[in-house]
């Protein structure tokens, strides 16, 4: 019996990780993802092409996904999610970190989690911290390494949405590493800050 089952991926973001995963998602052929960014399909048209299984459209078809995945820069995030119509009951994957190029300075947070901040901006969405502690080209690869399996880490507050992120990220070949509630596993997870931010750990 498969245990991890083909899923809906809408990823609204089509800059670095969100191309990594997009990526990784074509190399297994386990889900079908959709890409989308704020300036329309035609203008992702060249990066979906060699993706098997990737296809670009909007983000409100993004969003209709059963899982969406959030990967913009910190700035964006406001009016990339204020394109969706409706957020409620939404299984969101919260990609994210509060800080931006060229200064890489950290976003005043006021004593929450970053991904505290992204369930503010999208009421009803079952969030879920991932895919924020790696690299594009780490999330890109295959996660067999070293002899052993690439960790993923992933936190959240819905028991139901984590299952399926833990669905997705074990589908694309990760060790999946449940940190609890996004108070506390997204604080161990954020950059910068979190003890776990940019370690790339194998599960022998």
């Amino acid at each position: 019996m498969n245990s991890n089952p083909k899923l809906s991926i809408g990823i609204i973001g089509a800059g670095n990780i969100a191309t990594a995963i997009a990526t990784r998602a074509a190399a297994t052929g386990r889900h079908d993802v959709l890409l989308s960014n704020s300036r329309g399909p035609a203008t992702l048209a060249e990066l979906v092409a060699p993706l098997a299984g990737v296809r670009a459209g909007t983000v409100e078809q993004a969003s209709q996904a059963q899982i969406v995945v959030l990967s913009v820069p910190w700035s964006a995030i406001p009016k990339a999610v204020g394109a969706v119509s409706d957020w409620t009951g939404k299984t969101l994957i919260d990609t994210t970190n509060p800080i931006e190029a060229p200064t890489f300075r950290a976003a005043e947070l006021n004593g929450k989690t970053s991904s505290e901040v992204v369930a503010a901006l999208t009421p009803g969405a079952k969030l879920v911290k991932a895919f924020n502690t790696h690299n594009p080209g780490a999330l890109a690869s295959d996660p067999s390494v070293a002899g052993g399996t690439r960790v993923m880490f992933y936190s959240g507050d819905d028991p139901e949405a984590k299952q399926s992120v833990q669905e997705f990220i074990s589908g694309l070949g990760f060790k999946a590493v449940d940190l609890g509630g996004l108070a506390t596993g997204g604080a161990m997870q954020q950059f910068p800050g979190g003890p776990l931010a940019g370690r790339d750990l194998v599960q022998l």
